[in-house]
């Protein structure tokens, strides 16, 4: 097909079965390649669409902006310990002087001392309050994180996700990213 559209936008919003999507941070996106594909393949059925076609000299589609998977997809209910999720779990802020920039992670009881890279012992940090608690522990340190690690639901992370929307949201997408909250009368 030929388009006249650019190679990254005209994103479609990817629905589970249940119309929820399939998650939040990040946002389940496909580019518009991909949901044409799904459409043709009969995977997805078409929600919404955006004022924008693509055609061939034979045929002519508008691109879809909302799609929902014809066949429900568990949802993982344990999320991978990674350090982007670590970073979703700890709201994108350092545990201990709350700073945004220049994140890493921390193990509240060193690597050197037998800690371990788990949930329960790391958390996000800046670089700077990072290198200032070094190798020590907590009370050596006395540094101590806004919020002592855990490992959190998908749930957990879909919610902190919410906080921290792309920065493009198609109007047509609204009535399916906060499906659960509540309505103004």
């Amino acid at each position: 097909m030929n388009a006249h559209v650019p190679q990254g936008g005209w994103p479609a919003l990817v629905l589970n079965a249940d119309f929820r999507p399939l998650s939040y941070y990040p946002l389940s996106l496909w580019g518009w390649q991909d949901a044409i594909k799904a459409v043709f393949l009969e995977r997805v059925n078409i929600v919404a669409y955006y004022d924008k076609a693509v055609h061939s000299p034979t045929f002519e589609m508008q691109l879809p902006s909302v799609v929902s998977l014809k066949t429900f997809v568990k949802p993982t209910t344990h999320p991978a310990f990674t350090r982007f999720n670590v970073f979703l779990r700890d709201r994108f802020c350092c545990q201990y002087c709350g700073a945004r920039d220049e994140l890493t992670f921390d193990h509240l009881i060193p690597r050197s001392l037998g800690g371990q890279t788990t949930w329960d012992n790391v958390v996000a940090a800046c670089s700077p309050c990072n290198l200032r608690k070094g190798s020590f522990t907590m009370q050596q340190a006395r540094m101590f994180p806004a919020q002592m690690p855990y490992q959190p639901s998908v749930t957990h992370l879909h919610r902190n996700g919410r906080l921290f929307p792309p920065n493009y949201l198609h109007e047509s997408w609204m009535d399916y990213l906060y499906w659960d909250t509540e309505l103004e009368p």
